[in-house]
């Protein structure tokens, strides 16, 4: 408890580990709620105390009053209720695992993990856990005579509640399953989580440190032995530690950032002991997988891998990488809208720098493989123009700087692949910006 006190008396956070440690709990926290079984346990205790509700609210209930409803059939519903929720459990379990298998191989595996974390797919799976749990435990209860008539009434009447339930998730559950791990659905599913991880960042561009600005000459510069991703940055724990050690943090790094030996992650301006130097690296938390809760760039490339995919040639799919540049465009655009409004970022670490997400790595992220991968195909080339030239109207001059730039590289990268002429005279014609068009090649040179 002593942190507490800290906190109360002194108003910042003391440099004993206490606020990472908050801050780790709540990532974790949020993390592990969107795991499967954490949904599946929770609806499972659920029908568990609903289940033996009768038996503690039977007292509010009239005698007799079970009798002439006729609640001495709920052992028969009950049983029929197990039996059934135990097969289409099984049943939807095995089409999600499918679903998984289908969206790694249609899509890209990256995209797996969105599928397994989809709240809806696990909310209907564990909705008839709940009931088969709350089936199963009542049987139990009647079996022992735990219930009386009057209990009896109150089991009968969740009974029915769990069977709308039951009904109107199952309905639901038919036009889910049927589109689950379809790859437009997956796509569709990656675009929702990116642009909430839009939305989140572009609330806070600097995480709440102060702009970017050059470092000193001195400054010393941190790298961590870790080789794995970072997926968290504890800002107030930096910024405590700045406070408290009389340091200046340039952060060199973002969420996403794939840390090694000799890449540094950030630059300090200070005396920095072994000691301290320690705890400035603790402040990044690192796994050895990306995500995208607050890592949009990672979102991107997802988006991208499925791009290529389509593009491969054993499956040769132009229509499904046309949809993704779309969804990368449309999600561009949306990126360009959200930093327009967010332009007054709040200041709550002033001791440490940090820099926004630039355009030209969003642009990167999406664009240069799939440029590279579908250079030879008209169509797709087409559409890369047309969404460059949509992105050129952004209201954010950096996208649409690195529209045209793109724009060149993609219509540069093309010609050198069509050797057909109407299809590179029908290409310049989409162009965005001017494009000179390079020497069309010889014979010798096909």
């Amino acid at each position: 408890m002593a942190w507490i006190y800290w906190v109360l008396f002194t108003g910042t956070w003391p440099i004993c580990g206490a606020c990472t440690m908050l801050t780790l709990w709540k990532l974790y926290l949020g993390r592990m709620t969107r795991r499967m079984w954490f949904r599946s346990t929770l609806y499972g205790a659920m029908g568990v105390v609903t289940a033996l509700a009768g038996a503690f609210l039977k007292f509010l209930i009239p005698a007799g009053l079970a009798t002439r409803i006729g609640a001495d059939s709920v052992g028969n519903i009950l049983g029929i209720l197990a039996a059934s929720m135990l097969t289409v459990t099984t049943f939807s379990l095995s089409t999600m695992v499918s679903a998984y298998g289908s969206a790694s191989n249609s899509a890209t595996p990256r995209a797996a993990r969105l599928l397994i974390e989809d709240s809806r797919a696990q909310g209907a799976l564990a909705t008839f856990i709940g009931a088969f749990l709350f089936s199963i435990v009542g049987l139990i209860a009647l079996s022992t005579g735990l219930y009386g008539d009057s209990g009896r009434l109150v089991l009968f009447g969740a009974t029915v509640g769990i069977i709308v339930i039951i009904t109107i998730t199952l309905l639901r559950a038919i036009e889910q399953f049927s589109r689950f791990g379809r790859l437009g659905e997956t796509i569709d599913l990656v675009e929702r989580a990116t642009l909430a991880a839009m939305k989140r960042r572009a609330a806070d561009p600097l995480l709440g440190g102060a702009p970017p600005q050059p470092a000193s000459a001195t400054a010393m510069r941190l790298s961590d032995q870790r080789i794995a991703y970072v997926e968290h940055i504890d800002m107030a724990r930096l910024e405590a530690l700045a406070m408290e050690k009389t340091l200046r943090i340039h952060l060199l790094c973002q969420v996403g950032t794939f840390a090694s030996p000799d890449r540094p992650l950030m630059e300090v301006e200070g005396e920095v002991s072994e000691e301290t130097r320690g705890l400035l690296l603790a402040t990044l938390s690192c796994s050895d997988a990306r995500a995208i809760d607050d890592d949009p760039r990672y979102g991107l490339v997802i988006l991208s891998e499925v791009g290529q995919r389509a593009m491969s040639a054993s499956i040769n799919d132009p229509g499904t990488c046309i949809d993704v540049i779309g969804t990368c465009v449309r999600l561009l655009h949306r990126w360009a809208e959200l930093r327009q409004d967010a332009t007054h970022a709040e200041v709550r670490y002033p001791h440490v720098h940090v820099a926004p997400l630039q355009a030209s790595d969003l642009f990167d992220d999406v664009f240069t493989p799939i440029a590279r991968d579908a250079a030879g195909s008209l169509e797709v080339n087409i559409r890369l123009q047309k969404g460059f030239a949509a992105l050129q109207l952004a209201p954010d001059p950096d996208i649409a700087r690195e529209a045209r730039r793109h724009a060149q590289r993609a219509m540069a990268r093309a010609l050198e692949r069509l050797t057909f002429e109407p299809d590179r005279e029908a290409l310049l014609a989409s162009a965005v910006v001017p494009t000179p068009q390079p020497n069309a090649p010889t014979a010798a040179g096909r």
